[in-house]
């Protein structure tokens, strides 16, 4: 699968002309994208497409909650430019078919899968000790990149109010926020309790070191993949409702549930899951039973192909003299 590098950082002409070339070189017949910035290109490179020969599908995966606006430019492009819209979850979906009218035969929920290849049985000591983790720590830990809505402030404070003064928590990841988090880590005095991994290729060993999990996400999620491993891994988990979440948190059997933003209430959920490990096993196993049956990289891809086959057998007919 060629990789080809693109100038298309930003919504400008340059942009526009660099996507235009990319989609006339080859007979593509579907584009899938990802982002804003990267779907309004493609849709100008399509229309203009257009009176050349027939265009490619436009696929839209939108993979967080942010709302839309509804403007007259954004209708066109979801309604008109894009063949099919794809979200990572029931809620974005739903969403998007309410605020911009879309007709939902166009609209498909299709949460990123995770690969059970990628997540073989590991031991947790053999894992800490590759890794260089504490053998007999509570370890607490978050696999997310480092933005403010994730709520890895919230775990700070939460550490600092747990009973459990030996839990350690290991942040992996890096993002805008990790300054911040190092300051208020700092503040709070938690130094010694906190691991700032960084970024990671490969989370299963680190997801394998961990006695619970924990994304106190506030806002903008879609079925979140870190989530997803962490269940698969058999890592009892504590979350928030944030977005599409709830759909594999199911309180009380799959994750234990927090409201958002609450420290007090994300310290004492944490506390309970370390002091009561077969209550921890039991998410666990029915979290992992839920992924393993609906959540896994085959079946997304299995779903995405049909959407794009869709796409692709709807594509408009050239336009005529072409």
């Amino acid at each position: 699968m060629p990789a080809v590098p693109l100038a298309i950082g930003d919504k400008g002409v340059r942009g526009a002309i660099a996507m235009w070339r990319a989609l006339a070189a080859r007979p593509f017949d579907v584009v899938n994208t990802h982002s804003s910035t990267d779907s309004w290109l493609a849709a100008i490179a399509c229309r203009a497409l257009g009176g050349r020969r027939r265009a490619p599908a436009l696929v839209r995966t939108r993979h967080v909650s942010v709302p839309v606006n509804a403007s007259r430019a954004t209708r066109w492009l979801y309604r008109s430019a894009t063949a099919r819209i794809v979200t990572t979850g029931d809620a974005l979906r739903e969403a998007l078919i309410r605020d911009l009218d879309l007709d939902p035969a166009r609209v498909h929920s299709v949460p990123t899968g995770i690969d059970p290849a990628r997540h073989p049985p590991t031991r947790k000591a053999d894992a800490r000790a590759r890794l260089g983790l504490p053998l007999d720590a509570a370890l607490v830990g978050i696999v997310a990149t480092l933005r403010s809505w994730k709520g890895h402030r919230h775990l700070v404070d939460a550490l600092a109010r747990m009973n459990r003064r030996d839990a350690v928590l290991v942040i992996v990841g890096d993002g805008p926020q990790r300054p911040s988090l190092e300051r208020q880590v700092a503040a709070l005095g938690l130094g010694a309790r906190v691991r700032f991994a960084g970024q990671q290729d490969d989370v299963a060993p680190w997801l394998a070191a961990l006695d619970a999990f924990a994304l106190p996400s506030t806002a903008h999620e879609g079925v979140p993949q870190a989530l997803l491993q962490a269940m698969f891994a058999g890592v009892p988990a504590v979350t928030t409702d944030a977005g599409a979440i709830p759909e594999i948190a199911h309180a009380g059997s799959t994750a234990v549930v927090v409201p958002r933003e609450d420290a007090d209430a994300l310290a004492a959920a944490l506390d309970t899951l370390l002091d009561d490990p077969a209550r921890g096993r039991a998410l666990a196993g029915n979290a992992r039973e839920l992924v393993s049956g609906r959540y896994t990289e085959s079946q997304m891809i299995d779903r995405m192909d049909a959407v794009f086959r869709e796409a692709a057998a709807g594509r408009r007919a050239p336009a005529r003299g072409s």
